[in-house]
């Protein structure tokens, strides 16, 4: 089997580490030369791909890759590769594409449970741009009937990228907005469902989050008491000086439900909830 991976960042990253061997060859796109030593550390073959153009490195991989995990933004005018290499991946026919969106396509739904039968209405542009190319990707797999999965990524976080790591560094903030819950994804169970839709051959949508949306605060404080600190002082919404980027996130509520994942693919859960996971990178390394 070979992967190409369009965009590999920290979750396209994590299952190389964790599935690589699944594979015979692995390759992965970069926008800058300056990036390409980091990826072969990965063991990932680095291809650079700005966007727009296909270079014929990028066409020679497309044309023998069996799977395509896509985690490269889309931009204003839509998804990168089907906008470079459309006809490419229709040709070359991959048993399965695997394309990582966001629960943000769902917009705001005032703290209600929702599947992934909810109406979309999206806030800000990147979820606007990421609906547009989900429908593209899900249009190509009628298609072309090559099977393509959607799916919906929680609020990231892993080793790296946590609460506890926040804390250590002195960054972590403690923001009260009545109300407010979020879904999270260990990088993980990313993995994981990444692998599951390559076994199946998935096609179709899947929410990738956890069981326990909660309010932000409710995660700081857990990893201050697994380190025996004080959490930081709390501040109100209003007087937090968040970013546009962060106000927009903080304006949408909503419980996202994973039961779809877990039902019709039989995914089981790594770290279920954030305080599974707190407790494991809390024994065994966070950074």
């Amino acid at each position: 089997m070979r992967l190409l991976i369009l965009g590999a960042g920290y979750s396209a990253r994590h299952f190389v580490k964790m599935y690589g061997t699944e594979f015979s060859w692995i390759g992965g796109t970069t926008r800058t030369e300056e990036k390409t030593t980091e990826l072969k550390s990965c063991g990932i073959h680095p291809i650079v791909f700005d966007g727009t153009t296909a270079s014929d490195e990028l066409l020679e991989a497309l044309s023998t890759a069996t799977h395509i995990l896509v985690s490269a933004a889309p931009t204003a005018d839509g998804d990168p590769l089907l906008n470079a290499a459309r006809d490419a991946v229709a040709k070359a026919k991959p048993k399965v594409i695997c394309y990582l969106s966001t629960i943000g396509v769902y917009g705001d739904h005032k703290g209600r449970w929702i599947t992934e039968n909810a109406d979309c209405n999206p806030t800000s542009t990147r979820s606007k741009q990421r609906l547009v190319a989900e429908k593209e990707w899900l249009a190509f797999s009628k298609e072309t009937d090559i099977p393509v999965n959607i799916l919906r990524l929680a609020g990231i976080y892993g080793h790296g990228q946590n609460a506890l790591c926040n804390l250590d560094k002195g960054t972590a903030r403690r923001i009260i907005k009545e109300g407010q819950v979020f879904n999270r994804i260990h990088v993980t169970d990313i993995a994981g469902a990444i692998q599951q839709v390559f076994e199946d051959n998935a096609s179709g949508i899947f929410n990738v989050c956890d069981d326990a949306p909660c309010p932000p605060e409710d995660v700081v404080e857990h990893a201050a008491r697994l380190m025996g600190v004080e959490p930081p002082p709390a501040i109100a919404f209003e007087d937090a000086d968040l970013s546009p980027m962060a106000i927009t996130f903080y304006g949408e509520v909503k419980r996202t439900s994973n039961a779809k994942l877990k039902g019709s693919l039989g995914y089981k859960f790594k770290f279920p909830t954030y305080r599974e996971a707190l407790d494991h990178m809390w024994k065994n390394g966070w950074s």
